[in-house]
């Protein structure tokens, strides 16, 4: 606390910084590893984790060896994350999903007006579609498919599309490539069910299937979803644990004549926990103690789920939309977002271009490819508009513009005067430093 206390007093007072010692950095940048461990790493019993509790009680002046041996130990754990994944899945303790490779919006790829359904008025970009963008989606998801068994041995039976981004075409490209079920937020449901003509006697939990398809979708629970992601991090773990488990008996009783209910809780990725004491190390213990051994409340995974056959709810039709707000507004709509695709495209084209060309050999085609998709990213789009803050927005457009540039000198083409200029500044601080968002505006 001492050490964090002066590096505080010391960005307050830069003009400082040239009484730095060496000592001081190094202690700094080893807490920040300790910090970035975990709470289980730091707490176990294991011998090969001692190092971490042993710089911890040191607390300072940390050596060479040190750091060394901390090196050591991070890169043992990274490198464990992915096997001790694989032998919970093999084990059924957990159930692993994949996303197409790069991120992308799917439905925006597929087609920009997809965007109008849950926002009639939104303003699109000055080009009518993506070029190609069915045959971009469809690489996207396929080599996700191959990143996943690669590292995991089999193939996933479901998806979480990035950010959730969900609409007809979607979920039949999905269902075409073998997924039993994908997943979005709850206000895509509420404006799908705006567009049925008959009133569904189910509302939120609950598996749900667009009329002409097979894969099932489910909804996130918004409200239970976003007092983990914003809410309970200030409560104290046994209350906010008391509270989840109170709404979730609420829930199973109002659903006592479905006794297939299900409810979906899904978190903006690891974001949540940092902003807990101990990163969330006592609310998750807790909340998985209680639920655990909880009478009428029992954890599961989709695929379980849906082994057990449960009814599904019908729609006519699932609108276009995301988990954030139910609508595709964070990645299209204001004018940096769709200079962004207007950017995109155009460069989208020349590649078309070259590669009809055929004068790139195919170690050239492959390096090309990846650089387009990893343009296709949804992160980009995410961060341009004014209402992110500056210093983060500032990153990312540059990152945008050179990768782009980037592209182009792999295609071997000259790439646009613009792409030297900042097209999009940010001003504004969301929820959580600009990482998370709500479900729901």
């Amino acid at each position: 606390r001492q050490l964090a206390e002066m590096a505080r007093w010391i960005l307050q007072h830069p003009e400082t910084l040239i009484y730095v010692d060496e000592q001081f950095m190094t202690d700094l940048v080893v807490w920040h590893h300790l910090a970035w461990l975990g709470e289980t790493v730091r707490r176990s019993p294991a011998p090969e984790d001692a190092v971490a509790r042993r710089l911890v009680e040191k607390a300072r002046g940390f050596s060479a060896a040190d750091r060394r041996e901390l090196l050591t130990l991070i890169h043992r754990l990274v490198a464990s994350v992915i096997p001790r994944y694989r032998t919970l899945a093999e084990a059924g303790k957990v159930e692993l999903a994949t996303s197409p490779l790069m991120h992308p919006i799917l439905p925006l790829l597929l087609d920009f007006d997809s965007a109008r359904e849950a926002m009639p008025d939104v303003n699109l970009p000055a080009v009518e579609h993506y070029p190609g963008g069915e045959a971009r989606a469809r690489a996207h998801i396929e080599q996700g498919l191959v990143v996943f068994e690669q590292y995991f041995g089999f193939r996933p039976t479901g998806c979480w599309p990035s950010e959730g981004s969900i609409d007809d075409a979607t979920l039949r490209l999905l269902q075409e490539y073998g997924f039993q079920w994908a997943a979005s937020g709850e206000a895509v449901l509420h404006n799908s069910m705006q567009k049925n003509s008959t009133v569904l006697k189910r509302e939120r939990h609950a598996a749900f299937t667009p009329d002409d398809l097979d894969i099932a979708c489910f909804f996130r629970d918004d409200g239970l979803s976003d007092m983990i992601g914003f809410t309970y991090s200030s409560w104290h773990a046994d209350d906010a644990v008391a509270n989840l488990v109170h709404h979730l008996e609420n829930i199973a009783q109002q659903e006592n004549t479905h006794p297939d209910s299900l409810v979906a809780i899904i978190l903006d990725g690891e974001n949540a926990w940092e902003h807990y004491p101990e990163n969330g190390f006592y609310f998750l213990r807790a909340v998985y103690e209680q639920l655990a051994t909880h009478e009428t409340l029992h954890l599961t995974t989709f695929s379980d789920y849906l082994a057990r056959r449960p009814e599904r709810v019908r729609l006519e039709h699932i609108v276009a939309g995301s988990w954030v707000y139910g609508t595709l507004s964070t990645w299209i709509g204001d004018a940096d977002k769709n200079r962004g695709w207007e950017m995109l495209c155009e460069a989208k084209e020349c590649y078309d271009r070259v590669m009809a060309s055929g004068r790139l050999d195919a170690a050239q085609r492959q390096r090309a490819e990846r650089q387009l998709a990893v343009c296709e990213g949804s992160d980009w789009f995410w961060w341009f508009g004014d209402y992110n803050p500056a210093e983060t927005v500032s990153d990312f457009e540059w990152l945008f513009r050179r990768h782009l540039s980037n592209l182009y000198q792999l295609l071997g083409e000259e790439a646009p005067g613009y792409l030297s200029h900042v097209f999009a500044r940010g001003t504004g601080a969301p929820t959580g430093g600009g990482v998370m968002r709500r479900g729901q505006a």
